[in-house]
């Protein structure tokens, strides 16, 4: 009898996080959306890497909405995807995929997997990302200026939305060389400098519209759970490795730190800090009430539990194996989320409680 109320609980809060989703979804839409571009690594890569170079992102990746692969490190729909749906806005296209969609009317996503803000062996760092922007901007308007065809104009790209989301890689790499806390803690102040870099860049060239998304809790990550002697590391009450939490949350504070300064500096620019640490730790460490089980394990990997990541076996590799369900899943491939994480995941990032300051995200409709 338990078992059938805990099933019933299970069923009817699923339906209600749904209904939820929906809800705000269609409350926030609007007839105007904004252009959006995103600057970021693979937890808002929507194919940059599969078009700038070849890498193959294989089936089972795209399996749930998509039902193909299109380069999302996911089995559907991401974070950015959502936020889009929103906004009742196309879904972004790579900057680098020209054959998807060769005029970018509503946007582009120079986001690619791996990225960082420092530079490293991936070809596009943030600085890079923005150099990027940079040419794509002077190319349009040029364009534009030829009456060439229906391209984003000077006020386009002024009223803009410039989400950015990255950093996980510049301390997920710090770890994986062996650096110590101290010393990981020692280079966050540089990542967050490139952070501010890219900012003032975007504003001097007329941006004024600024959505940035802190970092997640990276101990958690079943890679990283299943990559380190856990022996001499120390975990948290939820399985986690907590020097990786902790540098995770410094970065965070800086970040939030540097979006006040920006707000005080760039005095008519609009700064939304939200706090994607929050987010994902909550889905974590309430895992069963969101209807999810086995928080700390991947979908889609090899090894069986606890993690079922092997680096040398990955997400749609010959030799990976697929949950049936995703939906019971919080984690995809060991670093990224299942689509089921990330519609709950967008629900509350719409619902502006985790915004600094509480700005919600249809606040960026034209008109």
């Amino acid at each position: 009898m338990a078992s059938r109320s805990h099933f019933h609980f299970q069923f009817f809060f699923s339906l209600f996080l749904l209904l939820l989703f929906i809800t705000v979804t269609i409350a926030s839409q609007c007839k105007n959306p904004p252009v959006i571009f995103n600057f970021g690594d693979s937890n808002s890569d929507t194919g940059g890497l599969v078009a700038g170079l070849g890498f193959p992102v294989n089936l089972p990746n795209g399996r749930t909405f998509f039902r193909r692969s299109t380069g999302r490190l996911s089995d559907g729909r991401l974070l950015i995807d959502f936020l889009c749906e929103s906004l009742n806005a196309s879904f972004l296209s790579p900057y680098l995929d020209s054959l998807t969609n060769s005029k970018f009317t509503n946007g582009a996503n120079f986001a690619i997997v791996g990225s960082s803000t420092l530079p490293k062996f991936v070809p596009f760092s943030l600085n890079i990302q923005v150099m990027q922007f940079l040419h794509f901007k002077a190319r349009t308007l040029e364009l534009v200026t030829a009456g060439s065809g229906n391209f984003i104009n000077g006020e386009g790209f002024r009223n803009a939305l410039y989400m950015i989301d990255i950093g996980q890689n510049d301390i997920a790499d710090s770890f994986s060389k062996n650096l110590s806390y101290v010393q990981v803690i020692k280079r966050i102040p540089y990542v967050i400098t490139e952070i501010k870099n890219a900012v003032k860049v975007l504003y001097d060239e007329r941006g004024r519209k600024f959505w940035i998304h802190n970092t997640g809790p990276l101990g958690c990550l079943p890679q990283k759970l299943s990559m380190v002697d856990l022996q001499n590391k120390v975990l948290d009450g939820h399985g986690c490795i907590s020097s990786y939490n902790d540098a995770a949350k410094m970065f965070n504070e800086g970040l939030l730190h540097l979006c006040q300064e920006m707000r005080s500096e760039l005095k008519d620019a609009t700064i939304v800090y939200v706090d994607i640490y929050a987010i994902k730790q909550d889905l974590i460490a309430n895992s069963i009430k969101y209807g999810f089980s086995s928080p700390l394990m991947a979908c889609c990997g090899n090894g069986g539990p606890p993690y079922n990541y092997n680096i040398r076996v990955t997400c749609g590799h010959p030799g990976s194996q697929v949950c049936s369900q995703g939906s019971k899943f919080i984690n995809w491939d060991g670093i990224h989320f299942t689509e089921a994480a990330n519609s709950i995941m967008a629900s509350k990032v719409l619902s502006a409680a985790y915004s600094t300051p509480r700005i919600p995200f249809d606040f960026f409709c034209r008109g």
